[in-house]
């Protein structure tokens, strides 16, 4: 048990100290000027203003001003009196260097010797002070759902028709009819003539040939040159 007692105190120590260490992390000290320090400079203000650039300070930060007691002091006042230099009623002062102060509010802060003309001279000191990240909380921004994009619709692509060309008509030549290939006769032929059991009667001749003789006989004549000749 004394042991189980004993263990469970060194745990808890770890832990102090753990947090503790966790917090001096956290804290960024600044000594301002560098190695200037905090007096009087051939520069005046602009040297310090330039440090402050280089700077980044958040709160729980501490500020060290490295100064001769007697010689020098530094006063936190407000931003009507840094203007002017005024030292009267001052936020805070410290008269003993090296002067430790913490930062514990965000904003713009204003530093000032109280030693005369030395604020005037350019003994002065202006720094921005921004809010501890890990003891604020992010605020949420609430997302807004992104619409659904459009989609237009594409209309189908139809290939160009093509108008169809009309038939090629090739003209047809008529045909001309070839006359009539006759072989000409030397002498127009006879009717053949047809003998019947008494009497012969002639065939007649064709038509568009040339008249015989046997058309031009009367036929009653030719039947009595007939019968003479029988006798």
């Amino acid at each position: 048990m004394g042991n189980f007692n004993m263990n469970l105190v060194v745990f808890m120590a770890i832990m102090v100290a753990s947090m503790q260490l966790q917090g001096t992390a956290a804290q960024t000290r600044h000594v301002v000027g560098d190695a200037l320090g905090w007096t009087i400079l051939s520069g005046g203000a602009a040297a310090y203003t330039t440090w402050a650039s280089l700077q980044t300070f958040t709160v729980g930060d501490v500020l060290v001003f490295n100064f001769t007691n007697g010689d020098h002091d530094v006063a936190e006042v407000s931003a009507a009196a840094y203007g002017p230099c005024t030292a009267t009623n001052p936020i805070s002062l410290v008269t003993t260097g090296p002067a430790s102060l913490t930062l514990t509010t965000a904003g713009t802060h204003y530093y000032i010797c109280t030693f005369a003309s030395h604020c005037q001279l350019g003994q002065k000191l202006t720094i921005n002070v921004s809010a501890d990240a890990s003891t604020t909380p992010p605020s949420a921004t609430p997302t807004t759902p992104a619409s659904p994009p459009t989609t237009i619709p594409t209309p189908p692509l139809s290939a160009p028709t093509t108008p169809a060309s009309p038939p090629t008509i090739s003209p047809t030549t008529p045909d001309v009819p070839c006359p009539p290939t006759s072989s000409p006769s030397s002498s127009p032929s006879s009717p053949p003539t047809v003998v019947t059991s008494d009497r012969i009667t002639p065939v007649p001749p064709p038509s568009g040939g040339a008249p015989s003789f046997s058309a031009m006989v009367p036929s009653s004549f030719l039947i009595i040159g007939l019968a003479f000749l029988n006798y």
